[in-house]
Protein backbone atom coordinates (compact mmCIF):
# COMPACT_ATOMS: atom_id res chain seq x y z
CA UNK A 1 0.00 0.00 0.00
CA UNK A 2 2.96 2.11 -0.16
CA UNK A 3 2.15 3.73 -3.75
CA UNK A 4 -1.47 4.79 -1.93
CA UNK A 5 0.50 6.42 1.17
CA UNK A 6 2.70 8.28 -1.26
CA UNK A 7 -0.55 9.15 -3.29
CA UNK A 8 -2.39 10.31 -0.62
CA UNK A 9 0.92 12.42 0.67
CA UNK A 10 1.00 13.97 -3.01
CA UNK A 11 -2.69 15.24 -3.37
CA UNK A 12 -2.48 16.49 -0.04
CA UNK A 13 0.52 18.43 -0.61
CA UNK A 14 -0.61 19.34 -3.45
CA UNK A 15 -4.29 20.91 -2.31
CA UNK A 16 -2.22 22.17 0.34
CA UNK A 17 -0.66 25.06 -1.33
CA UNK A 18 -3.85 26.86 -1.96
CA UNK A 19 -6.59 25.66 0.88
CA UNK A 20 -5.16 26.65 4.06
CA UNK A 21 -6.24 24.15 6.99
CA UNK A 22 -9.24 22.02 7.79
CA UNK A 23 -7.79 18.66 8.22
CA UNK A 24 -11.07 16.61 8.84
CA UNK A 25 -12.24 18.24 5.28
CA UNK A 26 -9.16 17.01 3.25
CA UNK A 27 -8.81 13.77 5.03
CA UNK A 28 -12.54 12.93 5.05
CA UNK A 29 -13.17 14.04 1.42
CA UNK A 30 -10.37 11.89 0.45
CA UNK A 31 -11.03 8.32 2.62
CA UNK A 32 -14.93 9.08 1.25
CA UNK A 33 -13.10 8.98 -2.37
CA UNK A 34 -10.85 6.12 -2.51
CA UNK A 35 -13.75 4.07 -0.42
CA UNK A 36 -16.28 5.19 -3.11
CA UNK A 37 -19.05 7.53 -0.81
CA UNK A 38 -20.23 10.56 -0.54
CA UNK A 39 -19.50 13.59 1.94
CA UNK A 40 -22.25 15.94 3.08
CA UNK A 41 -20.51 18.89 4.71
CA UNK A 42 -22.30 21.39 7.22
CA UNK A 43 -20.40 24.73 7.76
CA UNK A 44 -21.00 28.59 7.17
CA UNK A 45 -20.58 30.17 4.09
CA UNK A 46 -16.83 31.31 3.36
CA UNK A 47 -14.83 28.99 4.43
CA UNK A 48 -13.52 28.23 0.73
CA UNK A 49 -14.94 24.70 0.10
CA UNK A 50 -15.30 25.44 -3.76
CA UNK A 51 -11.85 26.36 -4.03
CA UNK A 52 -11.19 23.33 -1.98
CA UNK A 53 -12.74 21.01 -4.29
CA UNK A 54 -11.40 22.80 -7.84
CA UNK A 55 -7.72 22.15 -6.43
CA UNK A 56 -8.61 18.97 -5.50
CA UNK A 57 -10.07 18.46 -9.10
CA UNK A 58 -6.55 19.90 -10.86
CA UNK A 59 -4.46 17.47 -8.22
CA UNK A 60 -6.55 14.49 -9.20
CA UNK A 61 -7.14 15.83 -13.35
CA UNK A 62 -10.65 15.06 -12.69
CA UNK A 63 -13.45 16.90 -13.80
CA UNK A 64 -15.19 19.73 -11.30
CA UNK A 65 -18.69 20.93 -11.20
CA UNK A 66 -21.16 22.81 -8.94
CA UNK A 67 -24.67 23.17 -8.47
CA UNK A 68 -26.10 25.47 -6.14
CA UNK A 69 -29.43 24.47 -5.22
CA UNK A 70 -32.61 27.11 -5.16
CA UNK A 71 -36.22 26.34 -4.43
CA UNK A 72 -37.10 26.56 -7.78
CA UNK A 73 -34.14 24.10 -9.38
CA UNK A 74 -36.16 20.74 -10.88
CA UNK A 75 -34.45 17.56 -11.45
CA UNK A 76 -34.11 18.02 -15.50
CA UNK A 77 -31.75 20.87 -13.93
CA UNK A 78 -29.24 18.78 -12.45
CA UNK A 79 -30.11 15.75 -14.96
CA UNK A 80 -30.25 17.23 -17.94
CA UNK A 81 -33.36 16.74 -20.34
CA UNK A 82 -33.95 15.70 -23.80
CA UNK A 83 -33.81 18.32 -26.52
CA UNK A 84 -35.46 18.65 -29.76
CA UNK A 85 -32.54 18.74 -32.71
CA UNK A 86 -34.08 20.66 -35.59
CA UNK A 87 -31.74 19.19 -38.04
CA UNK A 88 -32.12 15.57 -37.36
CA UNK A 89 -35.72 15.80 -36.28
CA UNK A 90 -35.59 13.91 -33.12
CA UNK A 91 -34.89 14.49 -29.31
CA UNK A 92 -31.37 13.96 -28.03
CA UNK A 93 -30.29 13.86 -24.13
CA UNK A 94 -28.38 16.94 -23.09
CA UNK A 95 -26.47 15.84 -20.25
CA UNK A 96 -27.10 18.27 -17.24
CA UNK A 97 -24.16 19.71 -14.36
CA UNK A 98 -24.25 16.37 -12.28
CA UNK A 99 -22.25 14.79 -15.17
CA UNK A 100 -18.88 15.58 -14.06
CA UNK A 101 -16.45 13.83 -11.46
CA UNK A 102 -16.20 16.14 -8.35
CA UNK A 103 -19.65 17.63 -7.88
CA UNK A 104 -19.78 20.35 -4.96
CA UNK A 105 -23.84 20.85 -4.58
CA UNK A 106 -24.20 23.71 -2.55
CA UNK A 107 -26.82 24.44 0.01
CA UNK A 108 -28.58 21.02 -0.59
CA UNK A 109 -31.14 21.75 1.36
CA UNK A 110 -32.60 24.65 -0.19
CA UNK A 111 -33.81 22.50 -3.12
CA UNK A 112 -37.45 20.67 -2.68
CA UNK A 113 -37.49 16.68 -2.32
CA UNK A 114 -37.58 15.60 -5.43
CA UNK A 115 -34.70 16.98 -6.51
CA UNK A 116 -32.65 15.55 -3.58
CA UNK A 117 -34.20 11.99 -4.48
CA UNK A 118 -32.74 12.77 -8.48
CA UNK A 119 -29.58 13.82 -6.43
CA UNK A 120 -29.27 10.71 -4.08
CA UNK A 121 -30.11 8.29 -6.81
CA UNK A 122 -27.39 9.31 -8.94
CA UNK A 123 -25.05 8.79 -6.32
CA UNK A 124 -26.45 5.43 -5.40
CA UNK A 125 -26.46 3.89 -9.09
CA UNK A 126 -24.01 5.93 -10.92
CA UNK A 127 -26.39 7.08 -13.75
CA UNK A 128 -29.03 9.26 -14.98
CA UNK A 129 -32.17 7.46 -16.17
CA UNK A 130 -34.19 9.79 -18.54
CA UNK A 131 -36.81 8.20 -21.33
CA UNK A 132 -35.77 4.43 -20.03
CA UNK A 133 -32.26 5.31 -21.39
CA UNK A 134 -29.47 5.12 -19.33
CA UNK A 135 -26.34 7.52 -19.21
CA UNK A 136 -24.08 6.79 -16.96
CA UNK A 137 -22.01 9.36 -15.02
CA UNK A 138 -17.89 9.43 -15.22
CA UNK A 139 -16.06 7.37 -12.53
CA UNK A 140 -14.70 7.96 -10.04
CA UNK A 141 -17.75 9.97 -9.43
CA UNK A 142 -17.60 12.28 -5.53
CA UNK A 143 -20.55 14.43 -4.41
CA UNK A 144 -19.59 16.68 -1.56
CA UNK A 145 -23.15 18.38 -0.54
CA UNK A 146 -23.27 21.32 2.04
CA UNK A 147 -25.71 22.57 4.46
CA UNK A 148 -25.47 26.08 6.64
CA UNK A 149 -26.52 25.09 9.79
CA UNK A 150 -27.22 28.12 10.91
CA UNK A 151 -30.07 29.08 8.54
CA UNK A 152 -33.25 27.13 8.15
CA UNK A 153 -35.49 29.89 6.47
CA UNK A 154 -36.46 28.44 3.34
CA UNK A 155 -34.44 25.29 3.31
CA UNK A 156 -35.67 21.72 3.42
CA UNK A 157 -34.24 19.40 5.62
CA UNK A 158 -32.84 16.05 4.10
CA UNK A 159 -34.95 13.09 6.13
CA UNK A 160 -32.59 10.17 7.98
CA UNK A 161 -33.44 7.65 5.03
CA UNK A 162 -31.20 10.10 2.69
CA UNK A 163 -28.47 11.14 5.32
CA UNK A 164 -27.80 7.86 5.41
CA UNK A 165 -26.78 7.96 2.14
CA UNK A 166 -24.11 10.06 2.67
CA UNK A 167 -20.68 7.97 3.95
CA UNK A 168 -19.20 11.28 6.04
CA UNK A 169 -20.95 14.55 7.56
CA UNK A 170 -18.17 16.61 8.18
CA UNK A 171 -18.31 19.72 10.14
CA UNK A 172 -16.26 22.48 9.01
CA UNK A 173 -15.38 25.15 11.49
CA UNK A 174 -13.83 28.84 11.40
CA UNK A 175 -9.84 28.50 10.54
CA UNK A 176 -7.49 29.23 14.00
CA UNK A 177 -6.08 32.62 14.06
CA UNK A 178 -2.83 31.61 12.35
CA UNK A 179 -4.47 29.85 9.48
CA UNK A 180 -6.64 32.85 8.86
CA UNK A 181 -3.54 35.13 8.57
CA UNK A 182 -2.02 32.70 6.31
CA UNK A 183 -5.46 32.81 3.77
CA UNK A 184 -5.62 36.81 4.34
CA UNK A 185 -1.67 37.03 2.65
CA UNK A 186 -2.16 34.07 -0.15
CA UNK A 187 -5.44 35.04 -1.47
CA UNK A 188 -5.32 39.00 -1.33
CA UNK A 189 -3.30 39.33 -4.27
CA UNK A 190 -6.03 39.75 -6.82
CA UNK A 191 -4.35 36.78 -8.82
CA UNK A 192 -7.37 35.09 -11.30
CA UNK A 193 -7.58 32.04 -9.03
CA UNK A 194 -7.82 29.91 -12.66
CA UNK A 195 -4.38 30.96 -13.50
CA UNK A 196 -2.99 29.85 -9.82
CA UNK A 197 -4.69 26.86 -9.79
CA UNK A 198 -3.03 26.07 -13.61
CA UNK A 199 0.65 27.16 -12.34
CA UNK A 200 0.50 26.35 -8.91
CA UNK A 201 -0.85 23.04 -8.14
CA UNK A 202 0.08 20.30 -10.21
CA UNK A 203 -1.74 16.98 -11.31
CA UNK A 204 -0.66 14.04 -9.64
CA UNK A 205 -2.39 10.99 -10.90
CA UNK A 206 -5.35 10.72 -13.50
CA UNK A 207 -9.28 9.35 -12.99
CA UNK A 208 -8.02 5.84 -14.43
CA UNK A 209 -4.86 5.83 -11.69
CA UNK A 210 -7.49 6.92 -8.97
CA UNK A 211 -9.49 4.19 -9.76
CA UNK A 212 -7.40 1.37 -10.03
CA UNK A 213 -6.12 2.76 -6.35
CA UNK A 214 -9.56 2.66 -4.98
CA UNK A 215 -9.51 -0.86 -6.12
CA UNK A 216 -6.11 -1.86 -4.22
CA UNK A 217 -7.80 -0.17 -0.79
CA UNK A 218 -10.56 -2.48 -1.53
CA UNK A 219 -7.91 -5.51 -0.47
CA UNK A 220 -6.95 -4.30 2.05
CA UNK A 221 -7.89 -6.71 5.54
CA UNK A 222 -10.09 -6.33 8.09
CA UNK A 223 -9.54 -9.03 10.58
CA UNK A 224 -12.69 -10.48 11.70
CA UNK A 225 -11.78 -9.60 15.54
CA UNK A 226 -12.11 -5.75 14.16
CA UNK A 227 -15.61 -7.03 11.82
CA UNK A 228 -17.01 -7.82 15.11
CA UNK A 229 -15.59 -4.54 16.87
CA UNK A 230 -17.24 -2.40 14.26
CA UNK A 231 -20.70 -4.65 14.65
CA UNK A 232 -20.53 -4.05 17.84
CA UNK A 233 -20.35 -0.38 17.97
CA UNK A 234 -22.93 -0.06 15.40
CA UNK A 235 -25.77 -1.93 17.41
CA UNK A 236 -24.62 -0.29 20.38
CA UNK A 237 -26.21 2.74 18.61
CA UNK A 238 -29.63 1.29 18.60
CA UNK A 239 -29.82 0.60 22.19
CA UNK A 240 -27.53 3.77 23.78
CA UNK A 241 -30.30 5.52 25.82
CA UNK A 242 -29.67 8.85 24.68
CA UNK A 243 -30.66 7.94 20.74
CA UNK A 244 -33.71 7.80 19.29
CA UNK A 245 -32.99 6.24 16.63
CA UNK A 246 -29.24 3.98 15.88
CA UNK A 247 -27.25 3.48 12.87
CA UNK A 248 -27.52 1.25 10.15
CA UNK A 249 -26.55 -1.78 8.78
CA UNK A 250 -25.08 0.88 5.73
CA UNK A 251 -22.92 2.64 8.63
CA UNK A 252 -21.21 -0.46 9.70
CA UNK A 253 -20.24 -0.60 5.56
CA UNK A 254 -19.38 2.86 5.74
CA UNK A 255 -16.97 2.39 8.72
CA UNK A 256 -15.24 -0.89 7.11
CA UNK A 257 -14.48 0.75 3.78
CA UNK A 258 -12.93 4.42 5.60
CA UNK A 259 -10.98 1.86 7.96
CA UNK A 260 -9.65 0.40 4.65
CA UNK A 261 -8.40 3.78 2.73
CA UNK A 262 -7.22 4.87 6.13
CA UNK A 263 -5.09 2.43 6.52
CA UNK A 264 -3.91 2.14 2.67
CA UNK A 265 -3.03 6.17 4.02
CA UNK A 266 -0.82 4.64 6.32
CA UNK A 267 1.29 2.38 3.74
CA UNK A 268 -0.67 -0.88 5.56
CA UNK A 269 -2.66 -3.57 4.22
CA UNK A 270 -4.55 -4.64 7.22
CA UNK A 271 -6.67 -2.32 8.95
CA UNK A 272 -6.96 -1.91 13.05
CA UNK A 273 -8.80 -0.20 15.85
CA UNK A 274 -7.21 3.16 15.51
CA UNK A 275 -8.78 3.38 12.20
CA UNK A 276 -11.99 3.13 12.73
CA UNK A 277 -12.11 5.41 15.73
CA UNK A 278 -10.38 8.20 13.79
CA UNK A 279 -13.43 7.95 11.29
CA UNK A 280 -16.01 6.78 13.78
CA UNK A 281 -17.70 10.16 14.59
CA UNK A 282 -17.47 11.41 10.72
CA UNK A 283 -19.57 8.14 9.59
CA UNK A 284 -21.92 7.71 12.39
CA UNK A 285 -23.40 11.14 13.41
CA UNK A 286 -25.44 11.74 10.81
CA UNK A 287 -26.79 8.41 11.32
CA UNK A 288 -28.36 8.58 14.88
CA UNK A 289 -30.77 11.25 16.31
CA UNK A 290 -31.06 11.89 20.26
CA UNK A 291 -33.88 11.91 22.26
CA UNK A 292 -36.10 14.82 23.30
CA UNK A 293 -34.43 14.43 26.62
CA UNK A 294 -31.01 14.47 25.71
CA UNK A 295 -31.69 17.82 23.47
CA UNK A 296 -33.08 19.44 25.88
CA UNK A 297 -30.15 18.57 28.61
CA UNK A 298 -27.90 19.95 25.51
CA UNK A 299 -26.05 16.66 25.27
CA UNK A 300 -24.76 16.16 21.23
CA UNK A 301 -24.21 13.27 18.85
CA UNK A 302 -20.78 13.33 18.52
CA UNK A 303 -20.51 13.25 22.65
CA UNK A 304 -23.01 10.53 23.05
CA UNK A 305 -21.02 8.49 20.30
CA UNK A 306 -17.53 9.36 22.14
CA UNK A 307 -18.58 7.70 25.62
CA UNK A 308 -20.49 4.78 23.43
CA UNK A 309 -17.07 4.31 21.47
CA UNK A 310 -14.83 3.93 24.52
CA UNK A 311 -17.74 1.64 26.33
CA UNK A 312 -16.51 -0.78 23.07
CA UNK A 313 -13.89 -3.21 24.24
CA UNK A 314 -10.98 -2.65 21.69
CA UNK A 315 -9.50 -6.27 20.15
CA UNK A 316 -5.68 -6.71 21.23
CA UNK A 317 -5.14 -9.58 18.34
Amino acid sequence: MVPIQKLFARISTEVGKLFVGQDELVLGTLTALFAGGHVLIESVPGLGKTLFVRALGQTLGCEFGRIQFTADLMPSDITGAPVFDMQKSEFRFRPGPVFTQLLLADEINRSPAKTHAALLEIMQEYRVTVDGTSHRVPRPFLVLATQNPLESEGTYNLPEAQLDRFMFKLRVDYPTSDQEAEILKMHSLQIDLNQRLREEVQKVTTPEQLQKAMRMCGQVLVEDSLVDYINKIVRATRTWPAFHIGASPRAGLALMQAARALAAFSGRDYAVPDDVVEIALPALRHRVQLTAEAEIEGRTADEELESLIRGIEVPRD
